[in-house]
């Protein structure tokens, strides 16, 4: 039986405040693109999720 969280999001990352609002997950704001792919990046690794780039200045990491 597996009881684990599925299909998920773990966190969003953006670096324009205008674009996403606090709600039911963490949300990280970089300084720039750069350091938005960076922190993406390293969350996902340390979460066990995967980056989908919504294209709109906003990344999430979600488990599946």
């Amino acid at each position: 039986m597996d009881a684990g969280l599925k299909e998920v999001i773990l966190a969003i990352i953006t670096w324009n405040p205008d674009k996403v609002k606090g709600g039911g997950c963490p949300v990280f704001y970089a300084q720039d693109q750069k350091e938005m792919e960076k922190t993406a990046l390293l969350l996902a690794r340390i979460l066990g999720g995967m980056v989908h780039d919504l294209e709109n200045d906003v990344y999430i990491i979600v488990k599946h």
